[in-house]
C-alpha cells in the first residue's frame, strides 16, 4: 500500500495489517496519523470520544518514527501505530484529568508504566479518551457511534467509541466492574479484559486495588492480542503482577486450534433481566455449536454481585479519599453515595467478600476441565437509549471479581441496528488460549455469514 492511498482504505485495515505495512515502509506513520486525524475531524463533533487531542503532537511523534525506520534501526512491535488512552492513565506532559473537574488541569510529571511500554514499542499516543467520572458510573460526554441517542457504555466509553468510529485502531481502558466488556459490546468492537495482574496499573487512577484491571479495544481478536502482549509484564510497584514469563498472545491467537473448541453456555445471574433479543441470540448460537456446546449452571454465584460491590465501594472510599477532601462538592451524587456506602462496610464483610475470588475459581476449575471457554452475554442487550446511564454491568462484574480473562466479540445485530456481542470467558492465566478460541469462533461465524 502506497503513501498516497486514500484515508478510508488505510483506516479499514486492522492493527496487525497496519503494523506490517508500517514496518515495510509501504505506509508511513505520518500518513496513518493524518488519516486518523481526518477521520476524527469528521466524526468527533458527534461522537465526542476525546478528552484531550493535539494533532500536531501526534504528527511530530509520527515523523520521528518515520525517520527512525528510514535509519534502518530495529522497530518496536507497535511501530507507528496510534493508540488512544483512557483519561485515567498518566501521561507525562499531557493532561490526565480522570473525568472529574476536581483534577481539571492536572498534568502528570511521569508516564504510567504502560505508557512507557507503549513508547518503547514505537506506539504513538494519539490522545486521551473520555472516561466517566473517576472511572465510575456518572457518564462523560461520549455518544454511541452507531446512534448518538444511545449510551456508548462506561467507564471506558471514549476508548470503545473511538475504535468503533474508526478514529484510532487501538485503545486502552480499565475495568473494575464491566468498563471494558460492556462498552465494547455496546459500540461493536472487540474488548479484552485480561487476567487480573497481567498488565501493570502503576500510574493509573486506582479505584479498587483488588478489582482494577487494564483492558484493550480493537477491531479484531488478533489486534487485541497484539496490544495486550506489549502491555503485559511485571512491575514491582504493582503487587498484582508476577515475575513470570509473559504469554505469546499474538502467536497463539493466530495459531490453529488443535481440535474444535468446546463451549459451556451459561445463563448468568440476572439472565431474566436480559433483552429477549440477547437471550435468543445466545441460545441460537449455543444450538448452532451443537455438540461442541453444553449448558452449565452457575449455582451459588447469585451473591457475587453484592460481594464485588462491597469490595469496590470500600476500596473506593479509601482510594478516593484525597479527591473527596479536595472537592466533594464537585462529585456527582452517584459517586458520593457509593463512597458513603463504602465507608460503612464492616471489615468482617469486606474480608469475607475477598474470599469469593478463590471460591469462584474453585468452582470454575471444574467447568474449565470440560470446556475451552464459557459462552455468555456481555450485556443485557444493545446499548440502552439515553445518555444518563452507561448500562448495567451485571454480566461483567463476576468475571472481574474472579480475575479471569474475558473477551467480547461483535457478532450480533439488534432489531434497531445496534451491535450486540458475545462474551467468552477463560480460565485465569489462560489468556492466550482464550484468544485462540475467540479467534476460532469469530472466523467460524464469519464463514457462516459468507455462506449465507
Amino acid at each position: 500500500m502506497a503513501l498516497h492511498d486514500n484515508k478510508d482504505a488505510v483506516l479499514a485495515l486492522g492493527a496487525v495489517a497496519l503494523r506490517d505495512r508500517l514496518a515495510s515502509g509501504a505506509l508511513g506513520a505520518e500518513a496513518l496519523v493524518e488519516a486518523c486525524l481526518a477521520r476524527i475531524a469528521e466524526v468527533e463533533p458527534l461522537v465526542q470520544a476525546w478528552a484531550w487531542l493535539d494533532g500536531q503532537h501526534a504528527v511530530e511523534q509520527a515523523r520521528r518514527l518515520d525517520q527512525w525506520r528510514k535509519s534502518g534501526k530495529p522497530l518496536g512491535p507497535l511501530h507507528g501505530l496510534p493508540v488512544g488512552l483512557k483519561d485515567v492513565i498518566d501521561t507525562k506532559g499531557i493532561p490526565t484529568q480522570n473525568g472529574t473537574p476536581i483534577d481539571e488541569g492536572r498534568v502528570p510529571e511521569a508516564d504510567a508504566w504502560i505508557v512507557s511500554r507503549l513508547k518503547a514499542a514505537g506506539a504513538i499516543v494519539l490522545g486521551k479518551t473520555v472516561s466517566t467520572e473517576c472511572a465510575f458510573l456518572h457518564p462523560g460526554k461520549t455518544r454511541n457511534p452507531h446512534n448518538p441517542a444511545h449510551t456508548p457504555g462506561g467507564s471506558s466509553q471514549g476508548s470503545a467509541a473511538a475504535v468503533a468510529a474508526g478514529m484510532v485502531p487501538l485503545a486502552i481502558g480499565t475495568q473494575t466492574g464491566g468498563s471494558v466488556i460492556r462498552p465494547a459490546a455496546f459500540c461493536g468492537v472487540v474488548g479484552l479484559k485480561p487476567s487480573f495482574g497481567l498488565i501493570p496499573r502503576t500510574g493509573v487512577l486506582m479505584q479498587s486495588p483488588f478489582l482494577d484491571t487494564m483492558g484493550v479495544f480493537a477491531r479484531s481478536v488478533e489486534d487485541a492480542a497484539l496490544l495486550a502482549e506489549v502491555l503485559a509484564g511485571h512491575d514491582p510497584a504493582d503487587k498484582a503482577t508476577e515475575p513470570v514469563p509473559m504469554p505469546r498472545l499474538l502467536k497463539v491467537a493466530q495459531s490453529d486450534v488443535p481440535v474444535r473448541p468446546t463451549f459451556a453456555f451459561a445463563r448468568l445471574p440476572g439472565w431474566d433481566q436480559a433483552d429477549p433479543q440477547m437471550q435468543g441470540a445466545l441460545e441460537e448460537l449455543a444450538e448452532l455449536l451443537g455438540e461442541q456446546c453444553f449448558e452449565v449452571p452457575l449455582d451459588g454465584f447469585e451473591e457475587v454481585a453484592s460481594a464485588r460491590q462491597r469490595i469496590n465501594f470500600a476500596e473506593m472510599a479509601k482510594c478516593y479519599y484525597g479527591l473527596e477532601r479536595r472537592g466533594r462538592d464537585q462529585m456527582s451524587d452517584v459517586l458520593k453515595s457509593a463512597m458513603d456506602e463504602g465507608k460503612a462496610v464492616l471489615a468482617r464483610d469486606y474480608l469475607a467478600a475477598l474470599d469469593w475470588r478463590e471460591v469462584m475459581n474453585g468452582a470454575l476449575e471444574r467447568i474449565f476441565d470440560r470446556c475451552d471457554a464459557i459462552l455468555c452475554a456481555p450485556a443485557l442487550g444493545p446499548a440502552p437509549e439515553g445518555l444518563e446511564s452507561t448500562g448495567s454491568a451485571i454480566f461483567n462484574g463476576l468475571w472481574t471479581l474472579a480475575g479471569v480473562p474475558a473477551i467480547t466479540l461483535p457478532v450480533f445485530t439488534a432489531d434497531n441496528g445496534l451491535p450486540m456481542g458475545v462474551q467468552l470467558v477463560g480460565k485465569r492465566g489462560s489468556d492466550a488460549r482464550l484468544l485462540r478460541t475467540a479467534r476460532w469462533l469469530s472466523t467460524y461465524l464469519a464463514t457462516l455469514d459468507q455462506e449465507n
